[in-house]
């Protein structure tokens, strides 16, 4: 049940940044959110094995695909590379927030180097490396702040869980 309320608040949210915050290559908001894409990184802990994960990322991949870019495939594949990233991640590094912080930058800056190369490649909006880098910057500060947020409900639900191991 977890895992559906925290995969369904960031579509409202994406949402509504996007609503009101327009995401134009010439009229760039501070607020460029994600919110998404890090919880691909988030929800990992929730699930019990990398199979079902890898799964519901990509059937989220294309829901998402629905309501935000028009396209079908595209990104149920590319949530799948995140989630192997992620699993990676999770599997070689302690799970504390600075290296959660710094895996979410890094699945942000992977997510938008193939956005932007898909977008150069097809010249589907004229995008360049500094504007890459533009939309990367200053996606950063939602991002985290949506990431700290969500990581310390998820660190104290967890953390919960435990204690209820130990009283029983």
């Amino acid at each position: 049940m977890l895992i559906f309320i925290f995969s369904f608040i960031p579509f409202i949210l994406d949402y509504i940044f996007n609503l009101f915050m327009p995401y134009l290559s010439n009229n760039l908001s501070i607020f460029n959110t994600c919110f998404t894409i890090v919880t691909i990184a988030l929800i990992y802990p929730l699930f019990k094995e990398n199979k079902n994960y890898l799964i519901f990322l990509i059937f989220y991949g294309i829901i998402y695909d629905l309501f935000f870019t028009g396209l079908f495939v595209y990104d149920g594949l590319i949530f799948l590379l995140l989630g192997l990233i992620t699993i990676y991640f999770n599997s070689n590094l302690e799970n504390n927030y600075i290296n959660t912080i710094t895996y979410i930058l890094f699945l942000l800056f992977i997510y938008f180097g193939i956005y932007s190369s898909f977008m150069f490649i097809f010249n589907v909006v004229p995008i360049n490396f500094y504007k890459f880098i533009y939309i990367f910057i200053h996606s950063i500060l939602s991002n985290v702040i949506y990431s700290t947020i969500i990581y310390l409900i998820i660190y104290k639900l967890s953390e919960d869980k435990k204690k209820r191991k130990y009283i029983r």
